[in-house]
């Protein structure tokens, strides 16, 4: 995951992780031992099935709007394009989008041999597209690195600046057995940085006041895992889908 240097990584103490950008090599080693845990691997089938359904939600909404061609998503951070078939299988055309160079170029090799487009950017310092670019914009496992009110709220609203519809992202939502195993993993050594978890109260607040309306958010695992996966959609006439 590559972000800014204003929402970077907060270690334990509180003082930033150094942002990475990935070397090709570095790029490659991620994409291999990332997910491969039995817990991960249940993380990343439980995402893909609820992207599923919120992604075909969307896509039909869009197809309503633009019947006569294929609607467009930003997947930012695409990260090295875990979720790149998903988003193609329910019918969009992608444009991929992290602050790593190396992570983009991964993203576009595996959505060969259709093609695709690329751009490297930061999500908090602004989005190099022009007002309403986007039929839908995905965003999975950014939010909860963004410790800084003013970090979330910044990308809100150039998600909402830069889509004609909906939002798909996931943000990590205050859960007591949740918190308790980020604590246990710290003492064992292993939580290396700490992840933000806000309210529902303040995850539709922010969202509300950056111009969107909360349709649904859906638990990863309810009552167990804190990520929430959620479906956001313009307010006011703006909206087209």
């Amino acid at each position: 995951m590559s972000i800014s240097i204003d929402g970077a990584l907060v270690r334990r103490d509180g003082s930033p992780w150094p942002v990475k950008k990935f070397e090709r090599h570095e790029v490659a080693d991620y994409e291999k031992r990332r997910y491969r845990g039995l817990d991960q691997r249940l993380v990343d089938g439980r995402e893909k099935r609820i992207l599923r359904r919120l992604l075909g939600s969307l896509r039909k909404k869009a197809g309503r709007a633009r019947p006569e061609e294929s609607p467009v998503i930003l997947d930012a951070p695409c990260g090295y394009g875990r979720f790149s078939a998903l988003v193609g299988d329910r019918g969009f055309r992608i444009v991929s989008c992290d602050l790593s160079p190396n992570m983009v170029s991964r993203t576009l090799e595996r959505l060969r041999p259709e093609p695709g487009r690329g751009v490297v950017a930061d999500l908090v310092r602004g989005l190099p597209f022009k007002a309403e670019a986007f039929d839908g914009i995905l965003s999975m496992r950014l939010f909860h690195h963004l410790h800084r009110e003013a970090d979330r709220r910044a990308v809100l609203s150039e998600f909402a600046r830069a889509a004609r519809g909906g939002v798909v992202l996931s943000y990590y939502q205050m859960t007591a057995l949740h918190i308790l195993q980020r604590r246990l993993r710290r003492l064992l050594g292993k939580g290396r940085y700490e992840i933000k978890m806000i309210s529902r109260r303040q995850f539709d607040r922010e969202a509300e006041e950056s111009g969107f309306r909360v349709v649904r958010a859906v638990p990863l695992i309810r009552g167990i895992h804190a990520q929430r996966i959620a479906w956001l959609e313009k307010k006011g006439p703006a909206s087209r889908i």
